[in-house]
């Protein structure tokens, strides 16, 4: 007995899963209809109204009933209980079948990252997966508490599922490959903010950074992160548009051994879930040209932040650090500064800084 039932519940299953939901809502709708309209023939005046009768209908035809409102009629009770309640909790189980199947697939994309997220615009990317780094990565993108509120879009190769389902900021993609340019258009691409590529390898790394260099927005911002110092030299030669990280070991290890607690120094500067952290704040278009030491005075006074330094683009390339009191800031300038939380543009005074 229990085997013809799993049987019956398995056929029940295959023909749901062939019924479209352009078939269900079209049945369900002239069933509607036709209820209505032998509703009409049998005078229940009462249940004809757009909304009573949606109410009706929904109620009766669920087997809820509240019976608030029946037929009264007796061609209408004949109606409801030969042809309305029938054929319309048939149309129901259906309906429901198919919501939950619906709803499943949808959590078993999300889950095994076979979403399309095309549609998606000034998101962040991030290409690679590793177990540790990668949570701590966006541990920090979402400890800024004054960031602009982008979807972060996780990108891996691996096979694995969603490892941050639970979290409602981050969405899940697994691609064939990281150079593939209709994998790129499911990511959304040409439409992502800013790009962090941290691949399993620097070889990985060096092709994903070559490959979508050319195919961002011009202010998207990338950064890749390298263990071969040689890659980052031999990729910046073909991307400008791409800011390398290394690792810096040795530099720290030495840095530390010369002035004791420097290693602090940089986990409190790169870390945004404790103390002073640093950030960067691009000059509106607008503001006329202003002095450093106007701008290191209002920034530490009036926002407790202290200004590092002045680069020109977004690579940081050619930047000043600490510069004189009287060097030229102008409009499209990026000022590098540390402090306990952003500033943002519009929390600086810049009419009071020009010259």
């Amino acid at each position: 007995m229990h085997h013809i039932f799993k049987r019956i519940v398995v056929l029940l299953r295959s023909h749901i899963d062939q019924v479209s939901w352009q078939s269900v809502v079209i049945a369900t709708s002239l069933h509607m209809l036709l209820t209505w309209c032998l509703l009409l023939v049998a005078n229940e005046q009462v249940l004809l109204s757009p909304g009573t009768f949606f109410y009706y209908y929904t109620v009766t035809t669920s087997t809820v009933g509240y019976g608030d409102l029946s037929p009264s009629t007796d061609l209408g009770r004949w109606i409801v209980a030969l042809i309305q309640i029938p054929f319309g909790l048939a149309l129901f189980g259906v309906l429901l079948g198919k919501t939950g199947q619906t709803v499943t697939y949808l959590i078993r994309r999300a889950m095994t990252g076979d979403k399309n997220f095309a549609h998606s615009s000034n998101h962040i990317i991030i290409f690679g997966w590793h177990n540790a780094r990668t949570k701590k990565m966006i541990d920090y993108i979402l400890a800024d508490t004054k960031r602009t509120d982008r979807r972060i879009l996780l990108a891996v190769t691996e096979q694995i599922e969603h490892p941050f389902l639970s979290n409602e900021n981050v969405d899940f993609a697994r691609l064939t490959s990281f150079t593939d340019l209709d994998e790129l258009e499911r990511v959304a691409i040409r439409h992502a903010d800013k790009v962090i590529i941290d691949g399993q390898d620097d070889d990985q790394t060096f092709t994903t950074a070559l490959r979508i260099s050319r195919l961002v927005k011009e202010d998207c911002h990338i950064s890749a992160h390298f263990f071969d110092e040689t890659k980052v030299e031999m990729l910046l030669e073909h991307c400008h548009n791409v800011e390398c990280s290394s690792t810096k070991s040795a530099e720290i290890l030495v840095r530390s051994m010369q002035d004791p607690g420097s290693s602090r120094v940089q986990e409190e500067l790169l870390s945004t879930l404790h103390g002073d952290t640093q950030f960067s704040l691009q000059i509106p278009s607008n503001v006329k040209t202003m002095e450093f030491g106007k701008l290191f005075h209002h920034f530490k006074y009036d926002h407790d932040a202290i200004l590092l330094g002045v680069a020109h683009n977004l690579s940081a390339k050619n930047m000043d650090l600490n510069p004189p009191l009287d060097y030229a800031v102008n409009a499209g300038d990026i000022l590098h500064y540390i402090a306990q939380e952003r500033v943002l543009s519009n929390e600086v005074d810049w009419p009071s800084l020009e010259k």
